[in-house]
Parts: C-alpha cells; sequence; structure tokens
C-alpha cells in the first residue's frame, strides 16, 4: 500500500488530530445508527494507505470537508477506486494533489521520494495537455485568507532566494529550505482566495517555485520525484495562461531527458517548447532548447541535424537582450552556449573545436556551480583529446570549486572523471584521484 499523503495533508490543513478525526467519524457513525470505536490507531492505518470499509470513507470527506470548508470527494481524501494523474485534474484537485507531495517529500515519504521515473506515454501526457486545449477560463478560488499581490511578490523573491542558494550550494542543500517554504507559505496561500487576475499571478510565482524545488529534487538525483514537480510546474505555467514560462519547464524536462538517456524525447519535448510557446518564447530560451537538441542530435549520431540545431542556438544566443528577459531565463548565461557546443562537438569526434569552445566557456565569469560543470566539460574534452595531464590540472580546479557544494550531479562527474584519471599512470593523475577519493568521502 502506498501512504495516503492527501489525507494527511488535509488532516493538516484542517488543524485536526488523528484522535480528533477518530472521535468525530465514530460520532458521525453513530448518528446513522453504526457502532464504532476507531482511535488514533486506525487513523494511523489509514494513513498509511489502508481504506476503512462501510461509510467510513464519506464520513472523513464530511467530517474535514465541513473543517476546510469545501465539497470534499473520496479521490480528494486519497480513498477513491483510482487517482487521476495530476495533468487531467481539474486545477482544485491538482492543487491538493500537489500539496499532499510536497508535504510527503518533507516528511521524508520513501513512496514520495522513491518514486520511479515516468516512461512513455504518461511522460508525454503533460507536455501534450500542457500545448493542448481546454484552457483555464477561470482560476479564481473561495478560501479561507485573501490573497493579494503583495504575497505574490514574495514567492517570486523566494525563487529568486532559493535559485541563488542553489547556485551556490547545490540542490541536495537547499532543497529541504525550498520544500520548508512550500508546506509553510505557499500552500496556505494556493488554497486561500483569490480573482482569476491575481490567482494567474500566483500559479505563475508558484510554478515557478515548484521548479526550483524539481531542479533541487534533479541535482538529488531524485529523478523520479523531480519529472513530478517539473510535471506540476507545467500545469501550474497552463494555470498562469504564461506561455514563455511553460517554455521554461520544458527546458527543465529536456535537460532531464538527455540525463535519462531519452534523447528522441528530448528532441520532442524541445520541439514542443518552441512551437508551443511561439512568440512569446524569448531568445535565451530559444537558445538553451536549441543547444540541448543539438547534444540530444550528437549523442544519436546525427551530425547534420545537430549541426543545424547549433546555428540555430547561436543564431538565437545573437538575440538576446537581457532586460526583456524573464527571471528564469538568468541561467542562460555567458558561456552556456559554448559548453553544450562544447560537449556536442565532442561526441561528434572534432575534439579541435570542442576544446575550444569549454575552454572559452570556462575563461567565461559565472556563478561557481555553473564554472564546475564547464571544467567538467572541458576535462572530460582534455581526457577524449588524450591529454590527461591537462585534464588532471583541470579536476584540481574543480576540485577547489566544489567546496561547500552538496550535488550528486557534480559527484558524479567527479566520479566518471576519477575512474578515467585511475587508468593513467602520472605523478599528476594519481594525486588528483587521491583528492577525489577525499572528496567523495564526504557525505551529504
Amino acid at each position: 500500500m502506498d501512504a495516503n499523503t492527501l489525507l494527511d495533508s488535509l488532516l493538516d490543513e484542517a488543524g485536526m488530530s488523528r484522535v480528533g478525526l477518530a472521535t468525530r467519524v465514530n460520532k458521525a457513525l453513530r448518528a446513522r445508527g453504526t457502532s464504532a470505536s476507531y482511535d488514533h490507531s486506525s487513523v494511523i492505518r489509514w494513513l498509511k494507505g489502508q481504506r476503512p470499509r462501510g461509510h467510513v470513507p464519506e464520513a472523513i470527506c464530511e467530517i474535514l470537508g465541513a473543517r476546510v470548508g469545501r465539497t470534499l470527494s473520496l479521490d480528494d481524501i486519497g480513498m477513491g477506486n483510482a487517482s487521476a494523474a495530476p495533468a487531467s485534474t481539474p486545477l482544485g484537485g491538482f492543487i491538493e494533489r500537489s500539496t499532499a507531495m510536497w508535504r510527503g517529500d518533507a516528511q521524508h515519504r520513501r513512496d514520495v521520494q522513491e518514486a520511479p521515473v515516468i516512461t512513455g506515454l504518461p511522460a508525454v501526457g503533460p507536455v501534450w495537455e500542457w500545448e493542448n486545449p481546454p484552457e483555464d477560463t477561470d482560476v479564481s478560488r473561495a478560501g479561507t485568507i485573501r490573497v493579494g499581490l503583495g504575497d505574490v511578490g514574495t514567492l517570486r523573491t523566494a525563487r529568486t532566494h532559493y535559485e541563488q542558494m542553489y547556485r551556490k550550494a547545490g540542490g541536495v542543500a537547499t532543497r529541504s529550505r525550498v520544500l520548508g517554504f512550500l508546506n509553510s507559505e505557499t500552500a496556505p496561500l494556493l488554497r486561500g482566495s483569490y480573482s482569476d487576475t491575481t490567482g494567474r499571478e500566483l500559479h505563475r510565482a508558484t510554478g515557478g517555485l515548484v521548479a526550483v524545488a524539481g531542479i533541487c529534487a534533479y541535482d538529488s538525483d531524485a529523478q523520479g520525484l523531480a519529472q513530478r514537480y517539473f510535471h506540476q510546474a507545467l500545469r501550474l505555467a497552463k494555470a498562469s495562461g504564461d506561455r514563455a514560462f511553460g517554455g521554461y519547464v520544458i527546458a527543465l524536462l529536456v535537460n532531464q531527458s538527455l540525463f535519462l538517456s531519452e534523447h528522441r524525447q528530448a528532441v520532442a519535448f524541445a520541439e514542443a517548447g518552441l512551437r508551443t510557446a511561439g512568440s512569446a518564447i524569448s531568445h535565451a530560451l530559444a537558445c538553451d532548447l536549441y543547444a540541448m537538441q543539438a547534444k540530444a542530435y550528437s549523442r544519436m549520431g546525427d551530425q547534420a541535424s545537430a549541426h543545424r540545431a547549433m546555428s540555430l542556438a547561436e543564431r538565437a544566443a545573437g538575440l538576446i537582450r537581457r532586460e526583456v528577459e524573464p527571471a528564469e531565463t538568468s541561467y542562460v548565461q555567458a558561456g552556456l552556449l559554448e559548453t553544450n557546443l562544447a560537449d556536442t562537438l565532442m561526441r561528434l569526434g572534432d575534439m579541435r573545436a570542442a576544446q575550444t569552445y569549454a575552454a572559452e566557456a570556462v575563461a567565461v565569469q559565472t556563478h561557481e556551480r555553473g564554472r564546475i560543470h564547464r571544467l567538467a566539460t572541458l576535462a572530460d574534452c582534455q581526457i577524449r583529446a588524450r591529454e590527461p595531464e591537462r585534464a588532471a590540472d583541470t579536476a584540481t580546479t574543480m576540485l577547489d570549486g566544489m567546496e561547500g557544494v552538496e550535488s550528486r550531479r557534480l559527484r558524479d562527474r567527479l566520479l566518471k572523471l576519477r575512474r578515467t584519471l585511475a587508468g593513467v599512470r602520472s605523478h599528476a593523475t594519481t594525486d588528483v584521484v587521491t583528492r577525489i577519493d577525499d572528496t567523495l568521502r564526504i557525505p551529504m
């Protein structure tokens, strides 16, 4: 059985204890002429996924619905016959399922944190839902607290704060902070009262925070969970009506698809982002989507398509105007394109050009986490060019920058580099391998 995160979330929202729920269920059943003696242990079993018999689920709907001020269905309390996927759920139900997942993640529930990666048609479904009608005609909501644009501004500020924390400290260290904010500050606002206009801004700002949570999960190597956060952000993008923001979330899914070696999916998702965002797409985002397409094509061995995508990425890069770019595309900094081009050319076997681009990327100033990734790409190029001594020097610089950063993705790159350098017998490579081993021994 899977833990009932929906019921747990509703109990928290209602401010009701397990004993309180059990007592009220007993009272409601007695009013229907049924004797019952449920207690806190019964509620614990329900929270673990057990579905009580008889009219108990209906009673729970009535009790919690009266406390939170809205009608609840069996699906809303996690006791329906089937749980609809978030992307196909009406907005209200989607919000309840999303906030329940945030709470389950913060509680370190294994069924949430170890969720498997979705593949096949279910993985494509949220992208299709984002691309196609119906649209949300009215996202207003009647709730317990009044939400204003000042609240929305707080969420936007928080997104920027956690994004900067992620860049400096990595996703492992930042993840719990974002989750804490989503549960304590964001979830109550989503359940609040707001107009359609304010609601669209609220969903846009929430989507930005959820995307950061997904990035942190991705960086922590919780890929199935990261994918679900990205799908949530995409649904929130649709509710906001901001196609450009949806394109940004698509870029996150493209990047994850590349990591998971789903290269055809990466190409298809990038096409969806470029097509659906249309004229609303930012040039920085278009640059990144084309560059990631080029990487995907290079991994598939399609040289002509890779070069065509590279050209489109470079053309988009020349049109970037920072003053009109949304906050989320700030990750498309100088040198990122060169890093992607270096990776593409390296896999196509053009090592001279790959090293040139990789060196250019490293020479450009960026945040520390981005610099470490660029150094790793340069080291990869140097190893493939059979220059292990230079790769060892690059790895040393990479290690200097990794102090204080907790990222499983960076550790993965470091481990890959270590395996290659360990096969080369020289003083420089031996020293750097020893230092890599010392770094990898430090737990996250």
